[in-house]
């Protein structure tokens, strides 16, 4: 195999990478291009591509995204702790190496190849590359469970994180979902739906084949007023938006709420034939419930209708559990070049570990299903 490290997904055949990426949506050759091509994450935002790929000829064989980042946003891991501590002690953090989808704490393939070996090929030539190159870390973002081995093995330090999952239990439509909830819960989701239609609101969804330039615009639009409502500034752009518009409509769902024959509201969605990605949201008005009904129950709906099995709800989100969303444990590895630092972190990670243990532990002693389904979901 011969290894090159790449720039630009210009250089690689789409279907040879997304065959690497068994056809997931966020790893597809349209997703990550369409990041780099609008500008989302480029070297200007601080996430230089530098993925590493290996070849058999001029057929790919394996291929890792990995990014040069000059800072710690769009991650949903956060190490500003531990960039401040380098700080303190006169050390550089950034730039560091970064392996993971930008803006996305979704759990997809890091390694992405079809065979063990290639994976930890993979592996051994990201740990090369962190190793030779004036960064401070090696840092891989939500990787699957078979790839943890390689890992694990290569002496890099585990971190869990907290997410919150819905599981499709065979539901016939939402009133069976809500029937396995406990009483106080099933309430207060019938409450916050009805305010929502009491106020007048509707929804439709909308496939990505059918979303229309001036849908895409209104959808920026909200996109945008709720970062900033947030004091943030949006990671994406319209032209992203359209972008993955045209090359994976399949894979895309915008959930449209109206009122007085207006657009108000939506959330985008990503998915394939298992599960649901709940990505971004955002509103042009208010109105009490709408937050829950766009980005949760109607979501939820669609996947109950389509067959789907998972809707991951993003990072963080107590307020999920209550929704039926039960907490699930998910892993980000590490490698820290200065052995001093290494060394504490790997002593808070321990710490740190065994405080996200109990906390799940809790988290499922108040599961909203009446059977507690979320006893062992962790």
């Amino acid at each position: 195999m011969t290894l090159k490290i790449i720039e630009s997904l210009r250089e690689v055949d789409p279907a040879q990478w997304d065959a690497l990426g068994h056809g997931h949506p966020l790893v597809s050759h349209a997703f990550l291009h369409a990041l780099h091509e609008t500008g989302c994450a480029s070297e200007k935002s601080g996430w230089t591509p530098q993925y590493i790929t290996l070849w058999d000829g001029r057929r790919l064989t394996g291929a890792m995204p990995l990014y040069v980042k000059m800072h710690s946003y769009g991650e949903y891991v956060f190490d500003w702790a531990w960039a401040d501590a380098y700080q303190r002690h006169g050390l550089d953090y950034y730039p560091k190496l970064l392996s993971a989808i930008p803006f996305t704490p979704c759990t997809t393939p890091r390694l992405l190849a079809a065979h063990e070996d290639t994976r930890a090929a993979l592996l051994e030539a990201a740990l090369e590359v962190a190793g030779n190159a004036e960064v401070s870390s090696l840092h891989i973002l939500f990787p699957q469970e078979r790839e943890e081995k390689a890992m694990r093995h290569a002496g890099m330090l585990a971190r869990n994180t907290v997410q919150f999952h819905w599981q499709n239990r065979g539901y016939a439509d939402f009133d069976a979902f809500l029937a396995t909830m406990s009483h106080d819960k099933r309430k207060k989701i019938k409450q916050e739906r009805r305010r929502v239609r009491d106020a007048g609101i509707t929804y439709r969804w909308v496939r990505g084949a059918d979303i229309t330039p001036e849908l895409w615009r209104f959808w920026t639009r909200c996109y945008g007023k709720t970062y900033r409502e947030h004091h943030s500034t949006p990671y994406l752009n319209l032209a992203f938006f359209e972008r993955i518009g045209l090359t994976m409509p399949q894979h895309l769902l915008l959930v449209v709420g109206s009122k007085d024959g207006n657009d108000m509201c939506a959330s985008l969605c990503i998915h394939d034939r298992e599960t649901l990605y709940g990505r971004y949201w955002g509103a042009l008005g208010f109105a009490s419930g709408l937050h829950f009904e766009t980005c949760y129950y109607q979501p939820l709906e669609f996947c109950i209708r389509e067959g789907l099995a998972v809707f991951e709800g993003g990072a963080q989100g107590e307020h999920k559990l209550a929704r039926g969303f039960l907490p699930v444990e998910t892993r980000s590895f590490h490698w820290l070049k200065q052995p001093q630092f290494a060394d504490a972190v790997e002593t808070f990670l321990k710490r740190e570990t065994a405080g996200i243990h109990r906390y799940v532990n809790e988290l499922n002693e108040h599961s909203p299903f009446k059977d507690n389904p979320g006893s062992d979901a962790a």
